[in-house]
């Protein structure tokens, strides 16, 4: 079931992604909070505005598909799949535990509504390339989504995908990549540079559409587009601020990762639910 929030649904949606988020690293002790944050607004477009998905059936064979190639940001997978109703909002909780469904990496045979497992960079855009043909070959009327990390590109195997999904005209393929330009070590422009990414899709055959990803209208705007597209895949390149949302973490290469201690949870969900 495909549904359509408002604008303002969707901003309220994305928050409460990110309360989510950062309850459930808390309650976990380690995660990937900083680019779990920044993805916030394409979590609800996608899950609550664009795509195709029964959370009563998550097998559905004609469902929508997602891949979050970023595998490490999990816990905003996991808060837009509680939000949406794939399980109860209390399992967020037990994030990282050992008895726990939620893996610090998306597990599609643990987690419902999860389409492909995910975590080891790079492989991630190479499956959804694979259900985005496999959609063709057989007829069927899916779409295919994923989100890259900025980071993630500097993979090879990312390429291979792109050149594929490029050579095969994929226009049922959308990829969003997370360019907030910070990757675990520092900046990405410094570790090892992506840019030009416009460029770069562009010479692999691919549409490319710019966004403010923490903007939903430019962001559904942008989706519009991607379907319009006849022939080509879509990245649709998100400007994001890592860790967005919570003043002490946006623009911090150390909250790639790390645990929330009992100060900064209070901090952060103050600034949230304010």
């Amino acid at each position: 079931m495909k549904l359509a929030y408002s604008s303002e649904e969707l901003k309220k949606t994305a928050n409460d992604i990110r309360i989510n988020i950062v309850e459930s690293i808390h309650c976990g002790g380690s995660g990937h909070p900083g680019g779990s944050l920044s993805i916030a607004e394409m979590m609800a477009v996608l899950y609550f505005h664009e795509m195709d998905v029964d959370e009563k059936n998550p097998k559905w064979e004609d469902r929508d598909r997602f891949v979050l190639s970023k595998g490490h940001a999990a816990p905003a997978y996991y808060a837009a799949l509680a939000e949406r109703g794939y399980f109860d909002k209390e399992v967020l909780k037990t994030l990282r535990h050992i008895d726990s469904i939620l893996q610090g990496h998306p597990d599609m045979k643990k987690v419902p509504g999860v389409d492909m497992s995910t975590g080891s960079l790079g492989q991630g855009i190479s499956a959804a390339a694979g259900m985005a043909r496999f959609a063709k070959q057989t007829g069927k009327g899916f779409r295919v989504y994923s989100i890259l990390g900025d980071g993630e590109i500097q993979e090879g195997q990312v390429w291979e995908a792109v050149m594929s999904a490029g050579h095969f005209k994929l226009d049922n393929l959308t990829a969003f990549l997370d360019n907030n330009d910070l990757q675990i070590d520092g900046h990405v422009s410094a570790e090892m540079s992506v840019y030009p990414i416009r460029e770069k899709f562009e010479a692999f055959g691919w549409n490319v559409v710019e966004a403010d990803g923490h903007d939903v209208d430019e962001l559904v705007e942008a989706v519009a587009k991607a379907k319009a597209c006849e022939g080509k895949p879509t990245l649709i390149w998100c400007k994001t601020v890592k860790g967005k949302g919570v003043s002490f973490m946006e623009n911090q290469v150390g909250w790639h990762g790390g645990a929330i201690n009992d100060e900064q949870y209070e901090t952060a969900m103050k600034e949230l639910k304010g």
